[in-house]
């Protein structure tokens, strides 16, 4: 029996889906929020949740039942994944940035915390520095800063050599849900690790479109693109930051190898730029997927949230 099998432990979640009005049509963003959790409030307050560049919204299932209502995710699908996989361009994170504040304004959240995993990370940090009126504090979840290797390489070449099966599985035909079900079980990084499976299912039906046999990700090979073209400059705006901000590494990489993509030593240095506001998070035993995926560094990543929610209503 695979060792994903054995976590079946679930609180299920109330998902209400918003649509939202961007330039081009209407983006998708989902509240999260754990149902009958311990720490349920009426209205607890909502934080933004932005996932990374071939994911979508249902990468925060964990983080939200670890929240157990003391907290509601706001979490879009960036335009090209998800339920706004029809939304093409522009690409870029001005875009995302543009799309993102909509959504602030579509839940009446003048000043929040924002929460970015990966490519969510870059987001959130821009957005931070173009508007930090509307921001907090952050969570940085194993992104915002410059990737290693990225510097004097073709951003399209370094894509596809960095992301491996993540990319590849964009064009790939699906037979069956269980099939897909079945790709990501099998994912290097998901394999053998504390992911429940409910979530993953989860996960990967929300981000299937068309019909079987024909079943596909609905993430859009172009608009990973266009926004992978600026991946050398997405790592600056986090060294402007003027907000308090954390961020939390991973001390493995996309395949659960030994490469992370922020090292804890390129994280420490930018939390040392300025020590008052910013503070450098190593999470033990998670790779890139399991520290929000994950029940551990799901775990960590809600208590991140937790701690900067009472900083903030102090």
């Amino acid at each position: 029996m695979p060792c994903w099998s054995i976590h079946r432990k679930m609180s299920s979640s109330e998902i209400e889906r918003h649509d939202v009005g961007v330039e081009g049509g209407k983006l998708a963003a989902f509240a999260i929020r754990a149902r009958g959790g311990r720490g349920s409030a009426a209205s607890p307050p909502k934080v933004l949740a932005v996932h990374g560049i071939t994911a979508t919204s249902r990468a925060w299932l964990a983080v939200a039942r670890e929240l157990d209502g003391r907290a509601e995710l706001v979490a879009p699908d960036l335009r090209g994944r998800g339920r706004s996989n029809g939304l093409g361009g522009p690409c870029g994170i001005a875009s995302h940035v543009r799309d993102l504040l909509a959504v602030l304004d579509r839940f009446e959240l003048d000043r929040t915390l924002l929460v970015g995993h990966s490519l969510g990370a870059y987001i959130v940090a821009r957005l931070a520095v173009d508007h930090p009126e509307r921001v907090s504090a952050l969570v940085l979840v194993d992104g915002g800063l410059t990737i290693p290797g990225i510097e004097g390489v073709d951003p399209q070449e370094f894509l596809d050599a960095f992301l491996g099966p993540a990319l590849a599985r964009l064009n790939i035909a699906f037979p069956t849900r269980e099939a897909y079900h079945e790709w990501w079980r099998r994912h290097p990084a998901v394999a053998g690790g504390d992911v429940l499976d409910e979530d993953l299912v989860a996960y990967a039906d929300h981000d299937l479109i068309g019909e079987e046999p024909e079943l596909r990700s609905s993430v859009s090979e172009a608009s990973v693109r266009g926004d992978a073209a600026e991946m050398l400059e997405m790592g600056k705006p986090a060294h402007r930051l003027t907000v308090p901000a954390q961020l939390l590494c991973a001390p493995r990489g996309l395949l659960n190898d030994p490469n992370p993509m922020q090292s804890l030593a390129v994280v420490q240095a930018w939390a040392s730029e300025a020590p008052s506001r910013r503070q450098a998070i190593a999470v033990a035993g998670v790779n890139h997927y399991t520290i929000v995926m994950g029940a551990a560094g799901a775990a960590v990543v809600a208590g991140a949230i937790d701690a900067r929610l009472r900083q903030v209503a102090e």
